[in-house]
């Protein structure tokens, strides 16, 4: 008897140490567990890399000029108009890591098992969605410095380039907490990989190729209520004209509101999955 005591005082005072772990080491840890485990699968990684910057050569060849003509970019660099939407989409695709990490963790009955210690639940979400941030930064500064190598000139110089990568940084972090909503949802990396393309479409029902002021019917309306629009004419006119305070709220603004909806929608679908183990 005095055994099996000493043996569950010992458990009672892991548990405590565990619980007693600071919350920022907590997500450290799952954070470098999440990094470890997407860099060792590199095919989920560096295709979306490729197609972001493959994109952003063909759109710079097919419609560099386009500023020439185009109302309200007389002078102004096509490619600075254009690099904003290679940014997204690199962030994007950086961010739907995080999902599949989770996924993972699922299949292999691991995730279930940090359920069952003292881990803050808040630590299980923000890690996986950090590592998809780290991803994300590093995919849309490379995609960032092949428009500098293309000839690239920000009007707001290294400043302006750091603060649009911020706004990506903002808006991929926001969609990585929907991916992992998701996984926890379905527990299914196909579900998952289906869902990280359901916002691909709203980088394209906004002002992709031309400025709002030249869209019309359905496709303006969509734009108007697309908060990806706001993002980009953030980080356009970082670009092109300068330090816009009010694009710049306006796309701070819409980034906050998604980052809030999709962790209020992961924390929920964490809640749903505890309650069902």
């Amino acid at each position: 008897m005095s055994a099996m005591t000493a043996i569950s005082a010992k458990v009672t005072n892991y548990r405590r140490e565990r619980h007693s772990r600071p919350f920022l080491l907590q997500v450290t840890m799952l954070t470098w567990r999440s990094l470890v485990t997407i860099f060792r699968t590199p095919a989920a990684v560096i295709p979306t890399l490729l197609i972001s910057a493959f994109f952003l050569f063909v759109y710079n060849a097919s419609l560099g000029n386009a500023s020439n003509f185009l109302p309200g970019l007389a002078g102004k660099s096509y490619l600075g108009f254009i690099l904003p939407v290679s940014v997204v989409s690199a962030a994007l695709s950086g961010a739907g890591v995080a999902g599949q990490s989770i996924v993972r963790d699922l299949e292999n009955g691991y995730f279930d098992k940090l359920l069952l210690t003292p881990i803050n639940r808040g630590a299980l979400l923000i890690g996986p969605i950090v590592a998809g941030s780290i991803v994300l930064g590093l995919q849309t500064s490379i995609v960032t410095l092949i428009g500098l190598l293309m000839g690239l000139e920000p009007e707001t110089g290294v400043i302006g380039l750091l603060a649009m990568l911020g706004y990506a940084l903002l808006l991929g972090t926001g969609f990585a907490g929907f991916t992992v909503a998701v996984a926890l949802r379905s527990s299914n990396a196909a579900a998952t990989q289906g869902a990280t393309f359901l916002f691909f479409p709203l980088t394209f029902l906004t002002a992709t190729f031309v400025p709002v002021s030249l869209l019309s019917g359905w496709i303006k309306t969509a734009a108007e209520y697309n908060p990806i629009t706001y993002i980009l004419e953030a980080m356009r006119s970082l670009l092109l004209s300068g330090w816009d305070s009010d694009a710049l709220l306006k796309g701070f603004i819409a980034c906050g509101i998604l980052g809030t909806l999709t962790f209020v929608f992961a924390l929920s679908s964490l809640r749903a999955r505890t309650r069902r183990k």
